[in-house]
């Protein structure tokens, strides 16, 4: 089997606010088509426009070749080999950034195909890829918490909205959420900007809400300068019972991170943005996170993912996988995660609790929630399907 092709597709919702603190407004979707007809799927959370670029410019040297061009003619069933051709190729321009991303929705079509071609569904391969084959063992139990933006443009309709959509996701069968505080710092949701104490009370009234037997989580989006005012909070929180606190303070402030790792009430977990596992290894062993945070799209692929799941349980942290896009991701998401011991959870955007109608819209399937665990099946390859209508109306919006 070979690759003949690969197709680009940017895609954007008409009404995307540039306020927002919300990366599910557009996406790159790649489809990588082959010789006997398998086409796979992936997709990546970065821009989108930059990313196809990555893909589709050319080489002129041997050491910034193109990707695509690498591409074409390789064995889409051999994925760690095609991933290492690609990143050797593209190492003087990638290494890092927008070219791993987009060999991350690469890879994920790869190992979408791989599946299809073996009649198996993605996490049975990377079982057989961890040495755990056994025809008859199932899936670990994937276990998604609600990740929740609010929605407004002042702190307190914001808490109203966080409030709203945590009993809802309640409701729904979730067992956990993760609150979306996003009100100060570089990336606040909706231009806001306010005190640290607003942080603590926004928090305090979603965990009186949900009462104590609801796991919490809470991602503030670098929102503090620096790991002692970061502390000053996480100690405030700390009395609110939380999993983890999400990316407190910038992500390249790695010796602080260690500081809060040392001296934090609360768990810290960081990783969204990280390419490659090289990039993991120095936020286990430098910046000692507890909670990895690998986001499969971002992280360069299932190939690379797989390697952030060894880190994580060669050093006793746990797993807890990125995802903010579409229902590919998601089902990427699930399937690492129900091949690694270390994963306590995996973040879901509930299609019914986002604003995104790329998340609604774009994937015909949507996982159904059984006692709180998202059932994977049998279905070869990701198990999913686009909804070409909608493919075509978020290319269109996108020009």
């Amino acid at each position: 089997m070979k690759i003949t092709h690969v197709e680009c597709h940017v895609l954007l919702v008409p009404d995307y606010d540039t306020q927002a603190c919300s990366s599910a407004q557009d996406d790159l979707v790649v489809e990588v088509h082959t010789d006997e007809g398998l086409i796979g799927i992936g997709e990546t959370d970065t821009n989108p426009w930059v990313a196809r670029e990555c893909i589709r410019a050319r080489g002129t040297h041997c050491m910034g070749l193109g990707l695509q061009e690498m591409l074409l003619g390789a064995d889409p069933l051999q994925p760690e080999a095609v991933w290492n051709r690609l990143y050797s190729g593209s190492k003087m321009t990638g290494r890092r950034g927008a070219v791993i991303c987009a060999m991350g929705a690469i890879d994920m079509a790869l190992w979408d195909i791989r599946g299809q071609a073996a009649g198996k569904p993605v996490w049975r391969l990377l079982n057989e890829h961890r040495g755990r084959d056994g025809t008859d063992a199932g899936p670990r139990p994937v276990v998604p918490y609600a990740s929740l933006l609010a929605t407004g443009n002042t702190v307190d309709t914001q808490c109203a909205s966080l409030i709203e959509k945590a009993l809802t996701a309640q409701a729904m069968g979730f067992r956990a959420a993760k609150l979306e505080v996003c009100i100060n710092g570089p990336y606040s949701h909706n231009g806001l900007q306010e005190d640290d104490e607003s942080v603590v009370e926004m928090v305090a009234a979603c965990r009186e809400a949900v009462g104590p037997e609801f796991t919490l989580m809470v991602d503030v989006a670098y929102a503090w300068p620096d790991a002692e005012r970061a502390l000053s909070v996480l100690e405030q929180l700390a009395p609110h019972d939380l999993f983890f606190v999400e990316t407190p303070i910038d992500i390249d402030d790695l010796d602080g991170y260690a500081r809060l790792a040392e001296r934090s009430p609360i768990r810290i977990a960081a990783g969204e943005w990280q390419n490659t596992h090289w990039e993991f290894e120095d936020l286990a062993d430098r910046g000692k996170l507890a909670v990895l945070q690998p986001d499969v799209g971002r992280v360069g692929g299932f190939t690379e993912a797989v390697k952030v799941c060894r880190i994580a349980e060669q050093r006793d942290r746990l797993i807890v996988p990125h995802c903010w896009k579409s229902m590919i991701g998601i089902a990427a998401s699930a399937h690492l995660a129900a091949t690694t011991e270390a994963c306590r959870f995996v973040e879901f955007l509930p299609a019914k609790l986002s604003e995104s109608p790329l998340r609604r819209e774009l994937v015909r399937q949507e996982f159904e929630l059984v006692n709180g665990q998202i059932l994977l099946g049998e279905r070869p390859g990701l198990g999913i399907d686009l909804d070409r209508q909608a493919l075509e109306r978020f290319v269109d919006a996108a020009g």
